[in-house]
């Protein structure tokens, strides 16, 4: 799967011939000047919840590209309202066949709501499989016990974690969290967009070498093959 990074929790996926785009963030984080929301193409936008960080160029986003939103209900909702025509609404615990492969929401423990306060359903994570690799997609989320399930049904290649601590998991849960997953290689995520979520890249890399695991950091605007 060839991935690219455009900083905090936003990613892009190519799988199953598709390009998946993880809750974009561009325009409003200052670490990622350089990237031009223009110059992204997305066949399916997939959002883990309503705050701004993950939501404010989806609509944007999709109306260039005609992406289709895949998100829990109330935010799939929010995007027709504001003209974007293909949309799916899904729920926790929900999975769904699509061309590239398979998507299923599983819990995330954070909140949700859109800008202006109103409420934006649960929050959630995704593990798609494309017929070839399956991943986690966290979402923002503490550390908790229902990522244990997750190995129960799925082999996972790699996950998505958050790592910055104060809105999610910190360094130290997202290494139990990996456990928890039983997945090796992790990318982190929610990180260094602002004063009180930085981390110490060497250090957060060394904890979870000495787990046995391995912590990829990517520079904006970088990608990479897993």
């Amino acid at each position: 799967m060839e991935i690219k990074y455009y900083g905090h929790s936003c990613f892009s996926v190519k799988a199953g011939g598709k390009t998946l785009l993880f809750d974009p963030f561009i325009k409003g984080n200052p670490l990622a000047a350089g990237i031009d929301i223009k110059d992204i193409h997305a066949d399916y936008i997939l959002i883990s919840h309503g705050h701004h960080d993950h939501t404010d160029d989806a609509l944007e986003i999709a109306k260039n590209c005609n992406s289709t939103i895949i998100s829990v209900f109330e935010i799939a909702e929010w995007a027709k309202k504001n003209g974007c025509d293909k949309t799916v609404s899904m729920n926790t615990g929900g999975s769904r066949e699509f061309d590239f492969g398979m998507v299923k929401l599983v819990n995330a423990v954070h909140s949700s709501s859109f800008k202006d306060g109103t409420y934006a359903g649960n929050p959630v994570g995704f593990v798609i499989n494309d017929g070839e690799k399956t991943f986690y997609f966290a979402g923002d989320t503490s550390l908790c016990h229902d990522m244990k399930m997750i190995p129960e049904r799925y082999k996972l290649d790699f996950a998505f974690l958050p790592i910055g601590s104060n809105f999610t998991m910190d360094v130290e849960d997202a290494v139990k969290a990996a456990e928890y997953l039983q997945c090796n290689t992790i990318i982190g995520m929610h990180y260094d967009t602002e004063e009180k979520i930085k981390i110490d890249h060497d250090e957060a890399r060394r904890n979870f070498n000495s787990r046995g695991r391995l912590l990829m950091l990517f520079k904006i605007g970088e990608s990479f093959e897993l």
